[in-house]
């Protein structure tokens, strides 16, 4: 424990080079003037490195028993763990952190709560001011050292051995408990406690709650890195005696204590390794290339090949746990928690949101956050309205609650109030200049309302702050496009690219820029970019079929925009074109479906009018094209209007 975290020094392996293959990504660590880097770069059709990216190493999580991973400070202070980790199997070897083994990832930009950190070092307070603690100490497990050092003595120190079993196990399981790494939630932190505010010998539920799903309901033998207590707690040895962590482990050294025979004297002979068969070692559901004991005591060990290799799978909305999450530890929850524990990561939404709804009427309880994880709740089921109000009642609990306004000012914007959306974001940044992220959103709302030198101005601050945000690079390069900046849009996208490559609309809008000034070779590689990083963009595929239309590959336009309509079918002005370009190829009667539901998803699309209009009038249906000419001859577009006039006075 006492390795958990530190300074990278010279007797750590760093020199690497790793190809991700699924992000296409190329990775290296490497040592410069004394300093530890890990850096990462992609190649383009010619063989020149882009999108070149670098960050230093401040700290490595990991004692290396099984992994290192590491860690670089960011500009707003906050520590971001690098994708590219060492793993101690096989004689050591490099390979992505987990989650990350997937096209699309954080890459530098998985900030690491301090929920995290809880367990992976000691005691901020711990540390000399303005420095970071380095290591689990002793104040982890027999609490804080100062009394005892001011003089109060031993009775200052908490001694576990003294503690009830209860106590004792609690000592441990504040960080070797967790029921899954999935989304469920494992635990929640009761909302008045700060996440380093545990002390041992406390009942371990008065700071966390630990759920799970019911048995059966879920993977019953999953298998995960902190299944330490999750698993022993299974066993009917743990169940049947009186036994904790310390019967096997010694906390102050690894050894650990043969403790089998102290209850099962007769069972083997005394050279027989009992964990091997019954506390096999096993691969990680999770952490897919690291092997642990599997602390599950079991009468025969399984049949299958536990160290089998895994590929790592990644949670999506199809195959996350959906169903009840029920109180693992303690067995029984607050009403208020439990609610909250069915919404807080979506997996019960439905029944939880009224459960929820319904315990905060009852109790009416002073913390922000409840009425926060309600608003949250709603909003992942599309009721923005009902969000709004609840983001509102948990700012009347906590005024400068910054998640709630930052997501507040969001469901403003997205409802139609980019004006209110404003003023809550110029709140938030007033209480908070360096807040990024809150800079961020209120760049894009000013975006929004047309603003665009407010917009460029908050979103440059925004990225002075905190330069790894790839959104409001990507926004800044829409808000200098309004403001007839190419070059400097074009900078801001390539900058939003380099930053996230996998930013389908970073990818699209830079195709954009590129097709309208005829780069039509650069322009074709981020739009099939942008559509394989998000095959349902629809958009890219429309604006990828116009620029294909516009060098006369009209096969390809036509799969783009077919494929754009059928994504979005209230995508108006690709109905529109996808139209003009069957019309062109003589198939008037599609043509004329297309430009129906063009007017159909936009009534006042007068380019679609005017189409529709020459169809009916080719077709000697003079009738009703007069009717969508007329239409057409109110545009504010002159063309349109022109051209719709001149076809009315013909008739």
């Amino acid at each position: 424990m006492g390795r958990s975290f530190y300074r990278p020094a010279a007797e750590h392996q760093v020199e690497a080079a790793f190809y991700h293959r699924a992000s296409d990504r190329h990775y290296r660590m490497y040592r410069r003037d004394g300093k530890y880097y890990q850096r990462r770069h992609q190649i383009v059709p010619g063989g020149d490195e882009t999108n070149v990216l670098e960050k230093q190493v401040h700290y490595v999580l990991g004692s290396g028993n099984h992994s290192r991973a590491y860690l670089h400070r960011n500009a707003e202070g906050r520590l971001v763990e690098l994708p590219l980790a060492w793993y101690s199997a096989k004689g050591g070897f490099w390979a992505m952190n987990p989650g990350y083994d997937r096209p699309n990832h954080k890459d530098f930009r998985r900030e690491l709560s301090d929920d995290c950190m809880f367990c992976h070092n000691g005691y901020p307070a711990a540390a000399p001011a303005g420095s970071q603690a380095e290591g689990i100490d002793c104040q982890r497990c027999h609490g804080p050292g100062s009394e005892h050092a001011g003089g109060a003595g031993k009775g200052a120190i908490v001694n576990p051995r003294k503690l009830s079993r209860e106590r004792q196990l609690e000592v441990c399981m504040q960080c070797h408990l967790e029921s899954t790494s999935r989304r469920l939630p494992y635990s929640i932190r009761r909302y008045d406690r700060d996440a380093f505010s545990y002390r041992p010998g406390e009942p371990l539920a008065d700071y966390i709650l630990h759920f799970d799903h019911p048995a059966g309901a879920g993977p019953d033998d999953k298998f995960e890195i902190a299944h330490h207590a999750y698993r022993l707690r299974k066993s009917a040895c743990f169940e049947k005696s009186e036994m904790t962590c310390t019967t096997c482990h010694d906390p102050h050294s690894a050894q650990v204590r043969p403790a089998c025979a102290n209850c099962h004297p007769a069972a083997h002979r005394a050279t027989e390794d009992c964990a091997a068969c019954h506390m096999p070692k096993r691969r990680t559901d999770d952490v897919v290339h690291v092997v642990m004991t599997d602390h599950y005591i079991q009468r025969r060990r399984p049949a299958r090949n536990l160290l089998a290799p895994l590929r790592e799978t990644h949670e999506t909305e199809q195959n996350s746990y959906t169903g009840e999450v029920v109180p693992y530890y303690p067995s029984t929850a607050d009403e208020l928690y439990a609610a909250v524990a069915q919404v807080t990561e979506g997996a019960n939404l439905q029944a939880g949101i009224p459960r929820l709804e319904k315990a905060i009427e009852k109790h009416r309880p002073p913390q922000a956050e409840f009425y926060y994880e309600l608003a949250e709740a709603f909003w992942k089921t599309g009721r923005r309205e009902d969000a709004v109000r609840w983001y509102e009642e948990a700012l009347r609990r906590r005024a400068d609650f910054r998640p709630a306004l930052r997501n507040l000012a969001v469901s403003l914007s997205r409802t139609g109030r980019p004006d209110q959306a404003v003023e809550v974001l110029r709140r938030t940044v007033a209480a908070a200049p360096r807040d990024a992220e809150a800079l961020s959103n209120l760049g894009e709302v000013y975006l929004q309302l047309g603003k665009a030198d407010q917009a460029i101005e908050a979103l440059s601050q925004a990225l002075r702050i905190q330069p790894d945000l790839p959104e409001a690079a990507n926004n800044l390069g829409e808000a200098k496009l309004q403001k007839g900046d190419r070059p400097g849009a074009e900078q801001a996208f390539r900058e939003a690219i380099r930053i996230q490559p996998d930013l389908a609309a970073a990818h699209n809008n830079l195709a954009n820029l590129l097709a309208a000034a005829d780069d039509f070779a650069q322009a074709r590689h981020h739009f099939e970019k942008a559509i394989g990083i998000s095959p349902g963009y629809a958009e890219a595929r429309y604006n990828y079929g116009l620029a294909l239309a516009g060098r006369r590959h009209f096969d390809q336009a036509q799969a783009q925009l077919e494929a754009a309509v059928r994504l979005d079918p209230n995508l108006a002005e690709a109905h529109n074109n996808l139209g003009n370009l069957l019309a062109m190829k003589g198939d008037r009667q599609r043509a004329a479906v297309h430009y129906r539901r063009a007017i159909e998803a936009k009534p006042g699309l007068a380019a679609a009018h005017l189409n529709l209009g020459r169809i009916l009038a080719a077709a000697g249906n003079r009738e009703q094209a007069l009717v969508h000419f007329r239409k057409a001859a109110e545009s504010p577009d002159p063309e349109v209007r022109e051209a719709a006039r001149a076809a009315i006075r013909e008739k």
